[in-house]
């Protein structure tokens, strides 16, 4: 734990430092986020915050790879995740700059998912009445849907100020905890890879928050959600795909299940405005990929919420979805009951009182 930790650390630092000079870059070569009618910041803001993530985890990876224990994680399937985060990053910097249409950034998040099938990245099995081997072709393409649909996910969620990476940062050490407890207590190598990209995730995420938060000085922009996205896909398609469940079932069914629900759960959230968001806009005669301004965060800044107070109310229902499902692996289930209905009432209880008292005051105003 002591190396992750290290790791998550260093990457949040490095983050941080480097993320005012990422920012002084794309303003001297325009990648800035003008005024549209959608959006909720009222001066134009920096982009490419997905580089300065970039960098901090080539620098991380480059220092941390000479410890003992996470050093065992650098190898064929990291180098595939690697290549393929480039890719998007450099993807997400080209859209960020001259605004590409959907169809060419959809190929392209399509062309990074085939870099993680090249490096044997992919699902091979589920945890299905037992456990199903997936044919090469099917799990081939569960593995694509896998990563357009997780980064598009982080991509609807980040209209608003801190949201998107506070939300993967949470989804990200839900995942951690269950790689590292496969890697150490069930002894599983290949959770090593996931828990240290989670550990670079979570740290990157933290490390640009302070940037990030609400009056954002730079946004993370596609480059930063599909980078996100992406190392959050490949995490979980690495871990759910290539650990042997009929092992781990042996001692506990728990984490054999849990791969099959824990990227739904720790997505929850994303997921969801995505679901609605498409279903809205293709009942509305537009396109699924049509910009609008109904996403969950519009919804709550318009019942007089605070940017602050909207994203710490997203914050707290996605750790209710995906703490007690990472809990539920290794506990019994009444701990793992016990734990969602506590933050499920803190929760509802938070979220209850503020936006009752936004709208008070929306109502004071008129």
């Amino acid at each position: 734990m002591r190396e992750y930790l290290i790791t998550a650390l260093l990457a949040a630092a490095l983050c941080y430092v480097v993320t005012p000079t990422v920012k002084k870059w794309a303003e001297r070569f325009g990648a800035v986020a003008q005024i549209r009618s959608r959006d909720v910041h009222t001066l134009p803001t920096a982009r490419w915050g997905g580089l300065a993530m970039w960098i901090a985890m080539v620098l991380t990876f480059l220092i941390v790879r000479h410890l003992s224990f996470v050093g065992k994680a650098f190898g064929h399937e990291l180098q595939g995740i690697f290549l393929a985060s480039t890719f998007v990053i450099l993807l997400g910097m080209i859209d960020d700059r001259f605004q590409l249409d959907a169809l060419t950034k959809l190929a392209g998040q399509a062309l990074a998912a085939g870099i993680l099938l090249l490096y044997g990245i992919q699902i091979l099995w589920l945890p299905i009445n037992g456990v199903i081997t997936l044919p090469p072709s099917i799990g081939q393409l569960l593995t694509v849907l896998i990563v357009l649909v997780t980064v598009n996910a982080v991509n609807f969620i980040d209209g608003l100020d801190g949201l998107a990476a506070g939300i993967v940062a949470i989804s990200g050490a839900s995942f951690f905890a269950f790689a590292y407890l496969l890697a150490v207590v069930y002894g599983f190598s290949r959770a090593g890879s996931p828990s240290l990209v989670t550990a670079v995730l979570i740290g990157a995420c933290i490390g640009f928050l302070p940037h990030n938060s609400h009056p954002a000085r730079i946004f993370m922009g596609d480059s930063g959600s599909m980078f996100l996205g992406l190392l959050l896909a490949a995490a979980v398609i690495t871990l759910t795909g290539q650990v042997d469940a009929n092992a781990i079932s042996a001692e506990n069914s728990g984490p054999t299940l849990l791969p099959l629900l824990l990227p739904f759960a720790v997505l929850a959230i994303p997921l969801m405005d995505l679901v609605l968001a498409v279903f809205r806009r293709t009942l509305s005669g537009r396109s699924p990929f049509a910009p609008d301004k109904e996403h969950l965060h519009h919804r709550l800044l318009g019942a007089g919420n605070s940017h602050q107070r909207t994203a710490v109310i997203m914050y707290l229902w996605t750790a209710t979805l995906a703490i007690p499902v990472t809990v539920l692996a290794f506990m019994p289930l009444w701990v793992a009951g016990t734990t969602a209905l506590a933050l499920a009432s803190l929760s509802l209880a938070i979220s209850q009182r503020w936006i009752a008292g936004a709208s008070v005051k929306v109502k004071k105003i008129v």
